[in-house]
């Protein structure tokens, strides 16, 4: 392990710090393209690859000198059907070893480094359970599944000096970095509202079947895990775990944590003073779901307010888009999302503002796995384009979002104490309460 640490901080050094361009043409990367042998190559291993967890490997797997060497799945079926469809590529799956228990994969001493894209109530655990085993991290969003979890993730991060990069992709493409830079010039006058929305017309609840056996090949408590113990429910496996609080909080949580990033980014990331949210299953009473299908949340800062606004099933969200993020300014609105972004002059306000619109122009996944490796390699964290620190920011303003909403209450926030001032709803909303043997590791 030293010799491959060395190995990756010089070439790292080679690189001048640079992040690997898309096109993997760059000369500071040359070594990668000369067949390194496997000791000098970084190997990743995989825990959780049905959905999110695959699309990460894949962007992994377009990065030379990257190789996966393990994968880990409770699931049977999908390990078989992602390792038969990569031996299709051609990519040499023989010796991928395959582990139901993400514990005997972070044994595996040839792994540098883990994906996570476990449903949410697995990240915490993981995440901690893999920098305690000295791997690096590429975590999918939301970082945890509760306040207290994404604090506990920043505080295994710093103890044992991890990369450990949260998987807000959008931080890695260029458009949205310069839509902040046009926020923060001050051309669009006071800010005074930031609206953050997600309509998403192809996401809806399952519908309602009864319990039932899991499915063969299935290891369901492991896939419960610290949940608590339930019957197996086809509505809630897989995708639709995204619909249920004890595995994850919603859109609010699934789209939210991108989509807020970039309303709080654009405002310098401060921390909101209260929060209050009204919504509830209007849409789909009808299907399996606890999380809301619409939902409104109001954050108050100094100085302005946030808005979230979500509703599944439909797509015709604010300014005609299904997601983005609204800057409302005296002299003009900047509407930013993943296709690009454009600014509307006020008319009432007499200064003109340059209208610049900018499409998409790069894979921010691509990009983001560029910057989690060649930081994996220069051991230079503050390169990282969103550290745990950011992630665990960003999640814990949307558990806020989603604990005003379970509770009822209009919340008041103290940043001091990192917890609200009603100590009845820290009690019982702050942490996810664990079950079936599994605890957080104290660190």
């Amino acid at each position: 392990m030293s010799s491959r640490r060395d190995f990756l901080q010089k070439s790292a050094i080679v690189a001048g710090g640079t992040l690997l361009t898309s096109a993997l043409n760059n000369q500071a990367f040359a070594i990668f393209k000369s067949g390194l042998p496997p000791s000098d190559q970084l190997n990743i291993g995989a825990i959780g690859i049905n959905g999110m967890g695959w699309a990460d490997v894949t962007s992994a797997l377009k990065i030379p000198g990257v190789n996966l060497v393990a994968v880990c799945d409770v699931d049977k079926n999908v390990m078989d059907k992602r390792l038969a469809d990569l031996a299709k590529t051609g990519y040499d799956t023989s010796k991928i070893k395959k582990f139901g228990d993400y514990r005997q994969l972070l044994d595996q001493k040839d792994i540098d480094a883990v994906v996570i894209g476990t449903p949410d109530h697995w990240h915490a655990l993981i995440m901690m359970h893999a920098v305690e085993a000295g791997k690096d991290v590429y975590v999918e969003k939301p970082v945890g599944n509760s306040i207290m979890e994404c604090r506990a993730m920043v505080s295994a991060q710093q103890r044992y000096n991890k990369v450990v990069q949260a998987g807000q992709w959008q931080r890695s493409q260029q458009h949205f970095k310069d839509a902040v830079d046009f926020v923060q010039s001050g051309q669009l006058g006071n800010i005074r509202t930031v609206k953050v929305w997600c309509y998403q017309g192809w996401m809806k609840p399952g519908a309602m079947v009864p319990d039932s056996a899991p499915p063969a090949g299935v290891n369901y408590a492991s896939w419960l895990g610290p949940a608590k113990t339930v019957p197996f429910n086809a509505s809630r496996f897989h995708f639709n775990f995204r619909w249920f609080w004890d595995y994850a909080g919603g859109l609010m949580t699934d789209w939210g944590v991108h989509l807020l990033d970039y309303g709080l980014l654009g405002m310098k990331s401060p921390v909101p003073k209260s929060v209050s949210a009204l919504g509830g299953r209007f849409a789909y009473p009808e299907l399996a779901e606890e999380t809301p299908d619409t939902l409104t949340t109001l954050y108050e800062f100094d100085g302005f307010n946030m808005v979230w606004d979500s509703a599944m099933g439909i797509d015709n969200g604010s300014y005609n888009r299904d997601h983005g993020i609204a800057y409302i300014g005296n002299n003009g609105t900047l509407i930013l999302n993943r296709g690009g972004w454009e600014v509307i002059e006020e008319r009432q306000s007499g200064n003109k503002v340059s209208k610049p619109f900018v499409a998409k122009s790069d894979d921010g996944l691509d990009k983001h796995w560029e910057n989690f490796v060649s930081v994996v390699k220069s051991r230079k964290m503050d390169n990282l384009n969103c550290p745990i620190q950011a992630g665990a920011h960003v999640a814990t303003v949307a558990q806020m979002g989603n604990i005003a909403f379970r509770s009822g209450k209009k919340l008041e926030w103290n940043n001091t104490a990192h917890e609200f001032t009603d100590k009845a709803i820290n009690s019982e909303y702050l942490m996810k309460e664990y079950h079936n043997g599994y605890k957080l590791p104290k660190v």
